[in-house]
């Protein structure tokens, strides 16, 4: 008798694989405000690689944002204010920011809160500067345009060294997945067993049986290569 696949277990939307994610600190994001906040705290995350560093507005709000490298408790931040220096951990437009200076936390359209480069050791660097877009390279070495109005943290993210450190067990690492809802460990298909999934197959030294599905293939058997259209020799004028 056969058994679900991973996909299909996945898509169930069961609890072994719903992420915890009541138990994260909150929402790591720039406010939108032009007032500067007071870094009262820094603190761990099991949904975010980087620290996260708790700030207290002027306004008397509070909020967590992805700490910089450098940055310490009751470090004074400054946002969205031209007045203000170049230090780590202050947000400004990237418009306002100039060419070469190292920035994360980068928001996909204007007062998103940041979407871009808030991995652990990530930094980009603005390229180039026009009327139409700020270019900016990402940490794939690969180049973005975003709209000069949009924020940005200057700085590094923290925790830098973070996969310089080994896991050491199987056991640490399988908590570190499921805090974050990741699938670990990651089994190949050919080696299952043929009752837990199409390519799994009886124990012999070529263990794989992997080939396009069938073309009236269930749901839990659509897996592998793309089936053609048709097959054979063509025959008769092309049209």
């Amino acid at each position: 008798m056969g058994k679900p696949i991973t996909a299909q277990k996945r898509g169930k939307g069961s609890a072994t694989f719903r992420t915890h994610s009541f138990k994260f600190k909150g929402q790591a994001k720039i406010l939108n405000q032009n007032t500067g906040a007071l870094v009262t705290d820094i603190v761990h995350c099991a949904g975010h690689s980087a620290p996260l560093a708790l700030l207290y507005y002027n306004d008397g709000s509070s909020a967590y944002t992805i700490a910089a490298e450098g940055m310490t408790v009751g470090d004074n931040i400054s946002l969205s204010d031209i007045d203000s220096e170049l230090k780590v951990g202050n947000v400004f437009p990237l418009k306002d920011i100039p060419e070469g200076v190292a920035v994360y936390n980068i928001e996909a359209r204007p007062n998103d809160g940041g979407k871009f480069v808030r991995a652990s050791g990530g930094s980009a660097r603005i390229i180039s500067k026009a009327k139409d877009g700020i270019i900016i390279q990402m940490p794939s070495r690969k180049q973005k345009k975003f709209n000069p109005d949009c924020r940005a943290t200057i700085g590094v993210v923290a925790g830098g060294g973070r996969v310089d450190k080994p896991f050491l067990k199987a056991g640490t690492k399988y908590y570190a997945m499921k805090a974050r809802n990741k699938y670990w460990p990651i089994v190949s298909a050919s080696a299952m067993n043929a009752v837990a999934h199409p390519f799994g197959n009886k124990r012999t030294l070529r263990k794989s049986k992997a080939k396009p599905a069938p073309k009236n293939a269930p749901p839990g058997r659509l897996v592998g290569a793309i089936r053609a259209r048709k097959t054979g020799r063509s025959r008769g004028k092309r049209v």
